[in-house]
């Protein structure tokens, strides 16, 4: 049965999702976990330094990533989401294709994330609803091959927001309860830069959707971008920034790879607060 509160955090602080890419090509940790032992080994890891939700994906969706078969994409995940069905916290598959979800679901997967909104998958919405299963919805202008080349906007707040809204809308329409929909900007999937830091700095505007908030931007290129240049595996104190920027504008989910680390940033962000709010 779906938790009436699928996508709850701890007390005042959102939920950590950790990251398990199962993937040989991932921008940040591609091949580091692709062996399903390591994978889940890597996720109980994860679990016991703090995450709430652990999201596994085995199709990588960097910027010029191609598409992977669904047969082979479910050859990576499955046994991992097998060998953490019972670790202790819900699993989200990170997929497009519904034939992945399903069989995801039947292996112990609890949550769809679907960088697509359920738009890449003619399958994928009724696959959702009739599965019941709570669903993440992010926004990606174009397709991995493509999004980053010269992504434009007119605004990029209201069409990231009008989009999610139809999705929103389409998935009400065939049952799925908005209480069981999270929405996703997608940073940098299809942004600039400034696309980028425009989303993060307008997050509280997602709310109005109704609908629990995830924010993804740990390790990504923007970072950089706006800092030193820094590679991939020296982006941590970006990726912590933007996660406490994104908990002080009240989403409900942040998706990282250093769970211990945003976990510690967020007990020190909720002793703060709790202190100017005693004092």
């Amino acid at each position: 049965m779906t938790a009436v509160r699928p996508f709850a955090g701890r007390a005042g602080a959102p939920a950590v999702v950790g990251i398990v890419n199962v993937t040989p090509d991932s921008f940040s940790d591609g091949g580091e976990f692709s062996d399903p032992v390591r994978a889940i080994a890597h996720g109980r890891a994860l679990i016991e330094a703090g995450a709430d939700i652990l999201d596994i994906g085995g199709e990588s969706t960097r910027p010029g990533a191609t598409e992977l078969s669904p047969e082979a994409e479910a050859g990576r995940v499955l046994p991992v989401i097998a060998g953490l069905a019972r670790a202790g916290v819900p699993l989200s598959i990170d997929t497009r294709h519904a034939a992945v979800m399903a069989a995801a679901l039947d292996a112990g997967a609890a949550i769809v994330n679907d960088v697509t909104a359920l738009t890449h998958d003619p399958e994928a919405l009724a696959l959702v609803a009739r599965r019941q299963s709570p669903v993440i919805l992010m926004h990606m202008q174009g397709t991995p091959e493509t999004m980053q080349d010269a992504p434009r906007y007119d605004d990029v707040v209201v069409e990231v927001l009008d989009f999610l809204a139809a999705r929103v809308r389409a998935c009400e329409t065939v049952g799925i309860d908005r209480a069981r929909i999270a929405i996703d900007p997608g940073i940098g999937f299809g942004k600039s830069l400034a696309h980028n830091l425009t989303l993060l700095a307008h997050l509280d505007r997602f709310r109005a959707l109704g609908c629990a908030v995830m924010v993804g931007a740990s390790r990504k290129s923007f970072i950089a971008r706006a800092s030193g240049g820094e590679a991939v595996d020296n982006r941590l104190g970006g990726s912590l920034a933007a996660a406490l920027f994104a908990a002080n504008r009240g989403v409900d989910l942040v998706r990282v790879h250093d769970v211990a680390e945003t976990r510690q940033a967020l007990a020190v962000w909720q002793a703060i607060g709790k202190a100017r709010s005693s004092a």
